[in-house]
C-alpha cells in the first residue's frame, strides 16, 4: 500500500502510455469504463486489500460475500494492475466490438461474479479432498481470473492459428492451459486455482450452458413488464451491434456491429450464415441511403 503514497506508480504511467497509444476513441465504452474502474479502485480502494480478497474462510465461513464483488477489481500493486489491464485492453476491444457493448458488459459482470464462486467451490473441494484447511484460507484478488475466461471466449471466436509462448508455437485452443501452468511455475505467488476458475467459466460459456442461461435471463429482463415496448435483443454471436435495437439513428458503435438479423423480414428458413449475409447487405444499403 505504501507505493500508492509516493506519487504516481510506474505501472500506472506505463498503462497510461498504452491507453494514449491506442487512443480512448478506439476503446469501446464497456472496456474503457471497466479499465477506469480498476484504476480508480487501485488509487482509492473501497477497503484494505486483506478485506477485499476472496477466500472460503472469509466469504463462506465468515459470510462476507461482498468480497466476490470487490476482489476482481482490486490489485496487489501497480504492476499487477498494469499487466492485467494491458491484457484486458486487447481482449476487451476485440470482444466488445464483436459481441456489442450491452452483451460484453453483461458478460464481464457474470464472469467477474462466477469466477469467484467457482474459485470458492474448487478451494472448498480441495479442502475436503486433502483434509488440508490451508486451501480454505488462501485469499485471491485481481482481474486475472476473469481475463483467463475472456481468453477462452476470444479463442473460441477466433479459432485456429498459433500463439507463441516464450518463443514456442502453441495452438490457440491450448494456449490458456499452457499459460496457466507456466504462470504458476514462473510466479508461484499467483493463484493457480483462481486462473483455473476463469478457464472453467469460459468453457461453460463457449460450450453452451452458461451462454444459454445468460440469454434466457437477458430475454426475460428485456421483455418483462414491457410488452408494449420494443424488445432489446442481446446476441452473443456478435451480429447485434452493441445490444441495441437497430435504427437508422443508432450511435457509431452500433454501426460497427452492423445489423441485427432478428429484425430482418426474411430470416425464416435461412441458415445463420445466410441471415448474416442478408444483414450485411441490408446494413450496406442503409449506409448508402444515409450517404445520398
Amino acid at each position: 500500500m505504501s507505493n500508492r503514497q509516493r506519487g504516481l506508480p510506474l505501472g500506472l504511467l506505463l498503462l497510461a502510455s498504452q491507453v494514449f497509444r491506442i487512443g480512448t476513441d478506439n476503446i469501446p465504452p464497456a472496456t474503457l469504463v471497466t479499465l477506469g474502474l480498476n484504476v480508480y479502485l487501485f488509487l482509492f480502494p473501497v477497503k484494505p486489500l486483506l478485506q477485499t480478497c476472496v477466500s472460503v474462510q472469509q466469504a463462506y465461513w465468515g459470510g462476507d460475500w461482498h468480497r466476490l464483488l470487490l476482489s476482481p477489481f482490486h490489485h496487489v500493486d501497480d504492476l499487477h494492475l498494469y499487466f492485467n489491464m494491458v491484457s484486458f485492453l486487447w481482449k476487451g476491444v476485440n470482444l466488445e466490438r464483436r459481441l456489442g457493448t450491452a452483451w460484453f458488459a453483461y458478460l464481464l459482470s457474470v464472469f467477474s461474479l462466477l469466477t469467484g464462486l467457482v474459485y470458492l467451490f474448487l478451494e472448498a473441494g480441495l479442502t475436503e479432498l486433502t483434509d488440508d484447511s490451508s486451501f480454505s484460507v488462501q485469499c485471491a484478488v485481481g482481474f486475472s481470473g476473469v481475463l483467463f475466461g475472456l481468453k477462452v471466449v476470444n479463442n473460441y471466436y477466433n479459432p485456429g492459428g498459433v500463439k507463441y509462448i516464450m518463443g514456442c508455437p502453441v495452438a490457440k485452443r491450448y494456449a490458456c492451459w499452457v499459460e496457466l501452468v507456466l504462470i504458476h511455475i514462473l510466479n508461484p505467488g499467483t493463484s493457480f486455482v483462481g486462473h483455473l476458475s476463469g478457464i472453467l467459466v469460459g468453457l461453460l460459456y463457449i460450450t453452451g450452458p452458461l451462454r444459454t442461461l445468460m440469454k434466457i435471463c437477458a430475454d426475460f429482463a428485456s421483455g418483462h413488464g414491457n410488452s408494449g415496448r420494443p424488445r432489446t435483443y442481446y446476441n452473443s454471436s456478435g451480429y447485434s451491434g452493441y445490444g441495441m435495437p437497430y435504427t437508422s439513428t443508432s450511435s457509431p458503435y452500433s454501426r460497427q456491429g452492423l445489423y441485427n438479423p432478428s429484425h430482418h423480414p426474411y430470416t425464416a428458413g435461412l441458415t445463420e450464415q445466410e441471415q448474416y449475409d442478408a444483414a450485411i447487405r441490408a446494413s450496406l444499403q442503409d449506409q448508402g441511403r444515409m450517404e445520398d
